[in-house]
């Protein structure tokens, strides 16, 4: 192992690698690496058309000169393969302007995909992403026009007479892996990282490949100091150390402080919830926490799912359920915001490839995610819209993968409403639809949710929609809205109507607690 600065970093990385980044958002990123390649190729040139491939792209959604933005520079990279794209909002712009050829891979699919490449694997075959845009009958994965012209990523094969999916393993030729610390033999310490997530995976398989591993750490320990339960990726595997100072400027942003709630080291007395006020974020986090189950494991999506959470703390009912993310955490209470990824309190912390190993076997109970766009047939997008691409994150394993599947997220986008004496009011219609003919790209199957008979439930604070056969139906509506006026004039398309269609639970429309009582699970 080598101590370096990060000047020497652009040095290192040769024209067209493919380099392998590690972060979850605004967790775990390379900001010194990252700033190095950047400096390099703004002084030199060169590095010049890498390959950058990542789990969720490193960044706070801003254009922010961090995390994946200080890539988005033109001619720096020539391919990305990644399963989110848009948490640097200058890399998700620089894609959805064909500056390079891009593929959006579930993130649980590119996490085995590591794996496959570190045992020398030519790919791995899996269910996932059938009947999304992943299939090669639907994009194949490509994420814009440039990558048209790419070869094929994953294949469709016939296993047993089921349809599978392939997807090919790539060689990597440099990791660039950030670690809590660094004893003086190269040895990498997470012992101070919330989310542990692929960097073991990267190292293994760029060494592998034949390449390097680069780490980012923010001290060097004596030899020996360190705990081998701690020692995520062995001195063996490292070639260079980078040391950094954590930027506190940025807030929490790849959290500069070492903050033991969030590893386990401590566990911390929770202050009293800030209870949310009553809005459309409210009533939809209150429809779905009545669908919960006592003792049941549930994921939570990032953005208004998280406001079951905040339902679930106001009604006291947070320890009889387990919540767990997709990047590696299980158990506690999940942190909003940029550092989405993370939790209070963790009752497990795993690598983000393992914990998709327990997803796509089916651990979860239930899911509750996000929706943008829902169209006819139940199919959902949440990764693309017109150049805004985002791609899918761990979306499209978990809905593939758990027997109960809510989605929730308002009936239109920017509607203003107020809710007053248990009604409902439409103020202002939102200018943009979310029920629409035809999404623009499958994140969320339909096809496949029939295939395995799941219960899927789409919910709004107008009502609430369930996948049927031949469709979706509309089977409970708010109190205060009409049905035509309110909710069928708003969408591109006539759902059925349930014979019983009734009225969503009048407590969720009250501003005193609901006095929810969770049911036992089934089972």
């Amino acid at each position: 192992m080598k101590i370096i600065s990060k000047e020497s970093v652009g040095k290192l990385i040769k024209d067209k690698d493919m380099v392998a980044i590690s972060g979850s958002g605004g967790s775990g990123s390379c900001e010194t690496i990252l700033k190095g390649i950047y400096e390099s190729f703004q002084s030199t040139g060169h590095p010049k058309e890498i390959g950058v491939t990542c789990g969720i792209s490193p960044g706070n959604l801003t254009e922010n000169l961090v995390g994946m933005n200080y890539l988005a520079t033109p001619g720096l990279v020539g391919k990305a393969i990644c399963a989110h794209l848009g948490m640097g909002k200058l890399f998700g712009q620089a894609i959805g302007n064909n500056e390079f050829p891009a593929f959006a891979v579930p993130l649980g699919v590119i996490n085995h995909l590591y794996r496959a490449i570190a045992g020398k694997e030519v790919g791995i075959l899996t269910h996932i992403g059938l009947h999304t845009f992943a299939d090669p009958r639907m994009g194949g994965c490509r994420a814009n026009e440039k990558a048209q012209k790419e070869k094929d990523l994953v294949s469709l094969m016939q296993i047993d007479g089921k349809d599978t999916l392939f997807y090919r393993t790539f060689p990597i030729q440099v990791a660039v892996v950030k670690a809590s610390l660094a004893d003086e033999e190269g040895n990498l310490s997470f012992e101070e990282e919330g989310v542990i997530g692929e960097q073991y995976h990267m190292a293994i398989a760029a060494k592998n490949s034949g390449g390097i591993v680069i780490a980012e750490v923010k001290k060097i320990v004596p030899k020996g100091s360190l705990k081998a339960r701690n020692v995520r990726i062995h001195a063996s595997l490292v070639d260079y150390v980078v040391l950094t100072i954590p930027d506190e400027t940025l807030g929490e942003y790849n959290i500069p402080q070492y903050r033991k709630e969030l590893t386990g080291d401590e566990k911390i007395a929770l202050e009293e919830v800030q209870i949310r006020p009553l809005d459309e974020r409210k009533v939809c986090g209150r429809r779905a926490a009545l669908e919960l189950t006592k003792n049941s494991v549930i994921n939570l999506g990032v953005g208004m799912p998280d406001s079951v959470s905040n339902v679930c703390a106001e009604e006291k009912i947070s320890d009889e359920i387990t919540l767990s993310i997709e990047t590696g955490i299980t158990g506690g209470v999940p942190i909003g915001g940029v550092v989405f990824g993370a939790a209070i309190n963790p009752e497990s912390v795993i690598p983000t490839p393992d914990q998709f190993d327990a997803y796509n076997g089916g651990c979860l109970d239930m899911a509750i995610v996000g929706l943008a766009e829902v169209d006819e047939q139940g199919n959902v997008n949440v990764s693309k819209f017109g150049s805004r691409i985002t791609g899918p994150g761990g979306f499209i394993n978990i809905t593939q993968s758990t027997q109960k599947i809510i989605f929730m997220g308002t009936f239109t986008n920017g509607a203003k409403e107020v809710i007053q004496n248990g009604q409902l009011e439409i103020l202002e219609e939102g200018p943009k639809q979310k029920f629409v003919k035809t999404v623009e790209q499958v994140t969320f199957s339909a096809t496949m949710a029939r295939n395995l008979h799941q219960t899927v439930l789409y919910v709004t604070e107008r009502g609430v929609f369930e996948l049927v056969e031949d469709g979706i139906m509309l089977v409970e509506i708010a109190p205060g809205i009409d049905l035509q006026k309110d909710i069928l004039n708003h969408m591109a398309f006539t759902p059925k109507i349930s014979e019983n269609l009734k009225l969503m639970d009048e407590r969720i429309f009250k501003n005193e607690k609901m006095n929810l009582k969770l049911k036992d699970k089934e089972a």
